[in-house]
């Protein structure tokens, strides 16, 4: 058993730093955000649906159930969307900084959704994470689009995370409810490509060559395989580890991003100080928490 354990937790890491290189992926990426979430969730989808044809792990659903998981497949769809136009108007390290202020949402939304006490050190958290936020917002103006879209994009994150805290149970395949949000994802974007009239253009389906490789691993390895590996790591590993782990990401792209896009990627001094007091808090938050309640989303 601790064999195994070791190698679900060295399995974790790859994933945090899978999720880590999804930022970069979107940087390289040249269609827009919406375009890109639209491609990403459509082809992740048919592969999820045929994981789940090929080891029976659909289930039945309610009425009620498909409301909510409509709701929870907005969420993630915005967050995705707004992850990437802020990488687009800004940067990758601006853009996995500002995801960073997920922890600071879920210290307020998760008590409404769990129905328990806010808890003071979360509070004083937040108040450091908002401080954090100020530091990299005055160091790095000329990239306040990108800050606050990035923001939004945390605060859909937190929605859909909290969310799925409700949904998922021993009872249910995580991977089938993860298919059925990213179809009602799918729906919301097609009806907005729909009405803008791309969607009934055959250009918007003739991209380079390097678009379909980047958004093909973008959806294969940084999502379908990400949300399947997750959801099965979680039998050996507890939430409390997995989520914490997830706490990296932005650390791992950030390194990513600099490696690969050194000019671009290059910030102020100040930014790297609000950076690390945002992700401090982020690690620290984890320890004290000590579990979590719902899982955490890759972007």
């Amino acid at each position: 058993m601790p064999n195994v354990k070791f190698k679900s937790y060295l399995h974790l890491h790859f994933l945090v730093f899978i999720a880590g290189f999804t930022a970069v992926l979107g940087d390289l990426i040249s269609i827009g955000a919406v375009e890109l979430v639209w491609f990403r969730m459509m082809m992740a989808s048919l592969l999820m649906f045929i994981y789940l044809i090929l080891t029976r792990g659909w289930f039945s659903v309610s009425r009620k159930q498909y409301l909510f998981y409509a709701i929870a497949g907005f969420c993630i769809a915005l967050h995705w969307i707004t992850f990437f136009e802020s990488i687009k108007r800004a940067n990758v390290s601006i853009a996995l900084s500002m995801f960073s202020c997920g922890a600071f949402f879920a210290s307020i939304i998760e008590p409404l959704f769990f129905k328990r006490r806010l808890r003071i050190y979360e509070l004083f958290f937040g108040l450091l994470v908002v401080f954090g936020v100020i530091l990299i917002t005055r160091s790095e103006l000329q990239y306040l689009d990108g800050i606050i879209i990035g923001i939004s994009s945390a605060l859909f994150s937190t929605l859909f995370s909290v969310m799925n805290g409700k949904f998922i149970n021993t009872n249910n395949n995580a991977t089938a409810i993860s298919l059925i949000e990213f179809i009602f994802g799918i729906a919301f974007i097609s009806i907005y490509l729909l009405i803008k009239g791309n969607l009934l253009d055959a250009s918007f389906f003739n991209l380079v060559a390097s678009d379909w490789l980047y958004l093909f691993l973008l959806a294969s390895v940084c999502t379908a395989y990400a949300f399947i590996a997750a959801m099965n790591i979680m039998k050996h590993l507890s939430p409390y580890t997995v989520v914490l782990s997830y706490n990296l990401e932005p650390v791992y792209g950030i390194l990513l991003a600099l490696w690969i896009f050194p000019e671009q990627e290059k910030m102020s001094f100040q930014f790297y100080i609000g950076a690390l007091l945002i992700l401090g808090v982020i690690m620290a938050n984890g320890i004290l928490t000590r579990r979590r309640k719902y899982l955490p989303v890759q972007s």
